[in-house]
């Protein structure tokens, strides 16, 4: 049987599946279907500093072969999952990785200070928000301001860092550079592509804040092309998300180069998604004679 166990930064993974930030809550609805120590970890929910109530609806909008979400980033704040959320995590048996968003490097550091001192296993830092005091540029799509916030986290936080990708950029590979120089101990990637469905009738964008992050099967191919270039720029493990709706999928991006996997939409349509995807994995690892699912990894055979 091959061992399904990876390592990242130092945390040990049961399985190479976990729950995307967004998408899973903080698996209590979950938990529902199938005790969520099944899965290799959970990603909860992106948390602010504050309290969040998101954007007004609508803010959700179907597209083919995926889904477009403005929510907006709702959430209770930092305070609340740690005394509300955290303690039950933390019964589950799988690894607890926090997402951190803000809007400066203040509040990322601040609530990096205070997941320091707790019982989170990694933090995730989503860096596609806009940085209020640099004129709303998201912080993502700049090597310089991914390389301040990253490395200001990183001196107040010794939980091992994942950061947190946004596809919308020129140089994925650049940018994924900048946060490895700047003390990331791993990489996550790809957050949602950016875009707009329109009402044709109303003449008015379907989303209430007119533009919205996309992901679902849509969006699997970019995210297997840039996990490949970022694989190829770094030497952190890479975490490869955007589309992963099978085991087949999760299989292809692990040959691209990603250690783990994160699986997002496919929850929405398929509650069990990832368990189906656990056991797909484990199979295909065992029929190839694998002694670990970490010999996957990077395998890709590139044309000449």
């Amino acid at each position: 049987m091959a061992d399904m166990r990876v390592n990242l930064c130092g945390v040990e993974l049961k399985n190479p599946v976990i729950a995307a930030s967004g998408t899973f809550g903080y698996g209590m609805e979950y938990n529902e279907f199938y005790p969520v120590s099944r899965l290799g970890g959970i990603s909860c929910k992106g948390t602010t500093l504050q309290e969040r109530m998101g954007n007004p609806s609508p803010r959700i909008a179907d597209t083919p072969a995926g889904i477009l979400n403005s929510v907006g980033l709702q959430n209770p704040g930092v305070d609340a999952f740690l005394s509300t959320y955290l303690p039950w995590l933390r019964q589950q048996d799988t690894v607890v990785i926090a997402n951190l968003a803000g809007h400066s490097v203040e509040e990322y550091c601040q609530m990096a200070e205070r997941l320091d001192a707790s019982d989170v296993d990694i933090v995730e830092l989503n860096i596609s928000c806009p940085n209020v005091k640099e004129g709303g540029v998201n912080f993502g799509t700049s090597c310089d301001m991914v390389s301040t916030v990253t490395s200001e986290v990183k001196k107040r936080c010794r939980k091992p860092l994942m950061v947190k990708l946004t596809p919308n950029v020129t140089s994925i590979g650049d940018i994924a550079a900048a946060a490895e120089a700047a003390g990331a101990d791993c990489i996550s990637l790809i957050n949602t592509l950016t875009g707009m469905r329109i009402d044709i009738r109303t003449r008015r964008p379907i989303l209430r804040n007119n533009t919205g992050g996309l992901s679902g099967p849509a969006v699997f191919p970019v995210a297997v092309r840039m996990v490949r270039e970022v694989f190829k720029r770094v030497k952190v493990p890479v975490i490869g998300m955007g589309g992963i709706s099978t085991w087949e999928d999760a299989a292809e991006m692990m040959i691209a180069g990603a250690s783990a996997i994160q699986v997002g939409a496919a929850n929405f349509r398929d509650p069990f998604a990832m368990v189906k995807i656990i056991e797909g994995l484990e199979n295909f690892a065992n029929e190839q004679k694998l002694s670990s699912i970490t010999e996957l990894t990077g395998t890709l055979m590139e044309w000449a």
